[in-house]
């Protein structure tokens, strides 16, 4: 959002069938996002090579090109030497940055001290795969970077972001076809969350707060003035009830008791609260926590609506079963709730929400409910309805990307003499950066390495990463009471080496302690999928297994997030 304007993955799932390179940071793709993954797969198929960037040697690994082991935390250091190496091997688009970026002299500047040896250091990586991989990203016709929580969740993890994207600008990698810069989304409705509005500066569509063209239009079709005040994150919400200024909370589809870094703490600050509301489809932690909890049918199975996915792609949603017992729709409780505080709310259903949706974002002003049931889905932005001729001799490139221009993305559906052009939404964004004159520039932001806040020490030698698994989810909610799988249970990730060291054998249960809390028992899975001084966790089943009584809640000023992925811990045979 910071330097594109928009807050979304640039490319569609599509091309990462149709790239040169594939680069997955800080992404266990494999088991974390498996629909994307199955595009990925193809695109290896047809050629592409990929990258993994990860600390940990996950299965994805076995599909790779090249394995980039960086240490924790340590994304930043590895970034700006690539791109060391590529301004000083001098491959970097000039002619890119020069029509459609800023700041680059700067940027220049800064990376210029991380060269591949120091960077060998910092990260672990060897100097000679940093040069590789650097020239590989730079001389590939297309390439596709992608990421998630790995690097984002730390103590610097939007600095980290602008890491990435920086050598997106650098390259030229971002604009058109086959490639991009993706964040991908770890729910089916992360996207979503955010374009409906839900952060605290921004409004429906990604309009910025303070913007008076969105203020204007807001007041005029909700019929209220609007706060002046900036809201909180969640992690501003939590150190305002810590300190008395919030006393009521209301919790909908989420379960922070559990997610979020140092547990404990957080479970004693939701403790405090004088009115807690929970409104969710499973009595959570958070919810045995309420003092009241709405029961909501907000499964995929019981509720109407859509959902938007990593590639930015609108899709109905449509009930199959009724819900149980007295549970209601999201929608339906929050109506409710509204009018009996005063509020003239007549929401029939949810497609009069999206309509509303239509009316405040021009990204989805094309979207409607009969084009998503005709076409399946919708890439936003989507800005019209409308039907556009044009001729067989368009130029292939062009019918890629869209008409006018190229500026919108539109899909296409062959005729006999013409192609018929509808717009179908955007594959692709940011076109307009390859224009003859760009009219906004994308800028450089220059960043520096900081290592986690909380390094392993003589009391605690280990440093401990959490994680997903492929075949639970988050917390466990949804997904913990599921056992026919393998593994049914939290497990530690640990070396042979360290285990030797402490005495332990694949298998056996452990102690795992930090300075915030201890899990007392777990068991151990020896494997060389971790490197010696490097434990691995996940979190879905918290009551068993409370892994965030051990993360730190070291929080990132500009994200709001927490440092999950970086924190020191001991482990020792449990009793």
């Amino acid at each position: 959002m910071a330097t594109f304007g928009a807050g979304g993955a640039t490319t569609s799932y599509e091309e990462l069938e149709n790239t040169d390179l594939i680069i997955c940071w800080g992404s266990n793709t494999m088991e974390c996002h498996p629909i994307i993954y199955n595009h990925m797969r193809r695109g290896i198929k047809n050629g592409a090579k990929m990258v993994v960037v990860d600390p940990r040697k996950i299965d994805q690994v076995k599909k790779a090109y090249k394995w980039l082991p960086v240490n924790v935390g340590t994304d930043i250091a590895l970034a700006n030497a690539l791109a060391n190496v590529i301004i000083s091997e001098d491959l970097h688009n000039k002619e890119f940055i020069e029509r459609a970026t800023e700041n680059f002299e700067a940027y220049k500047e800064k990376v210029a001290g991380y060269t591949p040896e120091l960077a060998e250091k910092i990260t672990g990586v060897p100097a000679e795969d940093i040069r590789e991989v650097a020239r590989m990203y730079a001389t590939a016709e297309k390439a596709i970077l992608n990421w998630t929580l790995g690097v984002t969740e730390h103590h610097n993890g939007a600095d980290a972001v602008f890491a990435l994207i920086n050598l997106g600008l650098l390259t030229g990698h971002v604009g058109k076809y086959g490639s991009g810069l993706n964040p991908l989304r770890g729910q089916n409705n992360v996207q979503g969350g955010g374009d409906m509005g839900a952060l605290p500066n921004r409004m429906v569509g990604g309009w910025q707060w303070d913007d008076p063209e969105a203020r204007e239009l807001f007041e005029e079709v909700w019929g209220v003035p609007l706060p002046e005040k900036v809201g909180k994150n969640q992690a501003e919400m939590m150190e305002a009830v810590e300190a008395g200024e919030i006393r009521c909370m209301y919790v909908i589809g989420e379960n922070p008791a559990q997610s979020d870094a140092d547990e404990n703490k957080h479970e004693r600050l939701f403790r405090s609260l004088d009115f807690l509301v929970v409104q969710d489809i499973f009595l959570t932690k958070t919810g045995r926590l309420a003092d009241v909890v709405l029961p909501a049918a907000a499964s995929w199975a019981e509720t109407e609506g859509t959902v938007i996915n990593s590639e930015r792609r609108v899709q109905r949603v449509r009930r199959v079963v009724d819900p149980p017992g007295e549970a209601r729709p999201d929608e339906w409780i929050l109506q409710d709730i509204a009018n009996r505080m005063g509020a003239n709310w007549n929401y029939e259903t949810a497609e009069d929400v999206w309509n509303e949706v239509r009316r405040l974002a021009p990204n989805f002003s094309g979207i409607t409910y009969e084009r998503l049931e005709r076409y399946g889905g919708i890439q936003w932005p989507c800005l019209d309805g409308s039907f556009e001729e044009i001729s067989d001799n368009t130029p292939k490139e062009q019918l890629a990307a869209g008409t006018k221009g190229a500026e919108t993305g539109k899909g296409t559906t062959l005729t006999t003499d013409v192609v018929e052009k509808r717009d179908l939404g955007t594959k692709f964004l940011h076109v307009e950066l390859w224009a003859e004159e760009v009219k906004k520039r994308a800028p450089f932001h220059p960043v520096d390495h900081a290592g986690p806040v909380e390094m392993p020490d003589d009391e605690y030698p280990f440093q401990l990463t959490t994680g997903r698994r492929l075949a639970f989810h988050n917390t466990g909610t949804m997904t913990q009471d599921y056992k026919k799988v393998k593994d049914p249970e939290e497990l530690i990730e640990i070396s042979p080496e360290d285990a030797e060291a402490l005495g332990i054998e694949n298998g056996d249960f452990v102690r795992v302690s930090s300075r915030r809390g201890t899990v007392p028992r777990v068991r151990a899975r020896v494997t060389d999928r971790v490197r010696p001084g490097l434990v691995f966790m996940g979190y879905s089943f918290p009551d068993e297994v409370p892994t965030n009584v051990l993360t730190i809640n070291a929080v990132d000023p500009q994200s709001g997030t927490a440092e999950l992925k970086a924190c020191a811990v001991r482990v020792e045979p449990a009793a």
